[in-house]
């Protein structure tokens, strides 16, 4: 078993940017592409931001055991990792780096152990999240108050993680998550 890395955050709070960024710093580093019933959103591709599948392939997956973890994060709505999509990744050497919902993160902490540095992407107020969700113009308005609603009990589990890095300036937001990440592989 290999490492990996774990971004969490409440949509808007700017993890995958982040993400993003690491991955840019870090040859090492290796997205995993999570699954999802969701539909694409705005220019995603199927294989590059995540595998998009139906419900109902998703729930065979779910019956087969083909994820490390899945959570039903909205109402027929499906995320998880694949465990074919992290075994592919250590297979290549490379540390396996996730953006995935709260809730995720927290089981993948407690499945990996050591082997993972989990981290907190906090935004700097629920209301500068609203500001941001609106701004990316990929949801409607009903699903941006679903995501904040949503926020305010993602935050409270911050703690649970290894690390938080308040979102406030992207820049140093990343400074932080980067010196975060080359520790953890230093060890």
């Amino acid at each position: 078993m290999g490492k990996l890395v774990i971004f969490s955050a409440p949509s808007g709070a700017g993890k995958s940017t982040i993400v993003g960024a690491l991955l840019k710093l870090f040859p090492e580093l290796e997205f995993s592409i999570s699954a999802t019933s969701r539909a694409p959103r705005g220019t995603e591709q199927h294989g590059k931001e995540y595998y998009f599948l139906s419900t109902e392939e998703f729930r065979s997956k779910i019956e087969n055991d083909c994820f490390v973890e899945w959570e039903e994060v909205y109402a027929g709505s499906y995320y998880g990792t694949l465990r074919s999509e992290m075994d592919r990744i250590w297979g290549q050497g490379h540390v396996v780096a996730f953006d995935v919902d709260v809730m995720g993160g927290i089981r993948l902490k407690e499945l990996f152990g050591e082997n993972a540095c989990s981290v907190f992407v906090m935004p700097p107020s629920v209301e500068e999240l609203e500001r941001r969700l609106i701004g990316r113009g990929t949801d409607t308005p009903e699903v941006i108050a679903k995501r904040v609603g949503k926020a305010a009990s993602e935050i409270e589990k911050a703690p649970k993680f290894d690390h938080i890095v308040v979102n406030d300036d992207l820049q140093t937001a990343i400074g932080e998550a980067a010196e975060i990440v080359r520790n953890f592989i230093a060890k």
